[in-house]
């Protein structure tokens, strides 16, 4: 079996059909020839992250110029949207890997329209099905596909006044790395607390969970982070205030005074860039 897969660097457009435009030399040379209409597509965009997004549907040449083609698009709304980095999961499965190693061999970083070998829709099934949990949160919501916001950051800590310096420390760590920080007390988005909290740690690319003083809301918040994914700091003032559970994880200590806090915006802006980097 057979199908079109299309790498189109602007992305495909949100509406389930229409037309765009495609650059002529990076068709088919057969890219006139009926049968491709025929055959299932892959719309995907450049890139393999989570804001990247790939569609099933079909395609049909409707115009040709000297430099481009004209498509007319159509999504099969019968199936989900994928996120492109869960695509690396069934990659060789369908024709998606090159040469090269590590996430550098999948060949879906240049625009261009092939025709490969495989049963797209198969393997695509089979991918949506095969999640960790098919149970959504009943408390909260998140969003799907996740929508990350790489230079966001937020804050997990005590609400009390007492931790106003720590805040305003891990702001200015954040700040040093070009990236934002926020905490929920400071934002009013949804009509519950706990949504506020969570759509902020979803779309963070860092969460710092301050654990001093064995917080619930914080544990709580903590494992919301790491169920999401999401890059976790964890700070405390005492060793004793992270849970048996975490200590297995890095974290840092810091005193709650000018000169640790100091070293402490020092210790989490080196860890973010860290993350930035990666």
């Amino acid at each position: 079996m057979a199908f079109n897969r299309i790498i189109r660097g602007l992305g495909w457009p949100d509406a389930p059909q229409g037309e765009v435009d495609f650059p002529g030399d990076r068709v088919p040379e057969n890219v006139s020839d009926p049968e491709l209409a025929l055959l299932p597509t892959l719309f995907m965009a450049e890139g393999r992250e989570h804001s990247d997004l790939a569609r099933v549907g079909s395609v049909q040449v409707v115009g040709r110029s000297n430099n481009a083609v004209r498509l007319r698009y159509q999504y099969d709304t019968s199936v989900p949207v994928i996120t492109q980095d869960r695509l690396e999961r069934v990659a060789t499965e369908i024709g998606l890997s090159s040469h090269g190693s590590g996430r550098n061999r999948f060949d879906w970083t240049h625009t261009r329209w092939s025709v490969q070998e495989g049963d797209l829709y198969r393997t695509v099934l089979r991918l949506l099905l095969d999640r960790p949990s098919s149970s959504a949160p009943t408390v909260f919501s998140v969003s799907t596909p996740p929508q990350i916001d790489p230079l966001q950051a937020s804050a997990m800590m005590p609400f009390s006044g007492g931790f106003a310096a720590v805040y305003e420390a891990i702001v200015r760590a954040a700040e040093a790395v070009g990236m934002r920080c926020n905490r929920a007390d400071n934002i009013w988005e949804h009509h519950t607390i706990i949504q506020d909290v969570v759509s902020l740690i979803d779309r963070s690319r860092v969460v710092i969970c301050d654990l001093s003083g064995r917080n619930p809301n914080v544990f709580y918040e903590a494992g919301i982070s790491h169920t999401l994914g999401r890059e976790v700091i964890l700070i405390a003032q005492h060793a004793d205030d992270v849970p048996f559970d975490l200590r297995h994880i890095r974290y840092i200590t810091y005193l709650n005074n000018a000169e640790g806090l100091e070293q402490l915006q020092r210790q989490l802006s080196d860890r973010m860039r860290t993350i930035l980097r990666g």
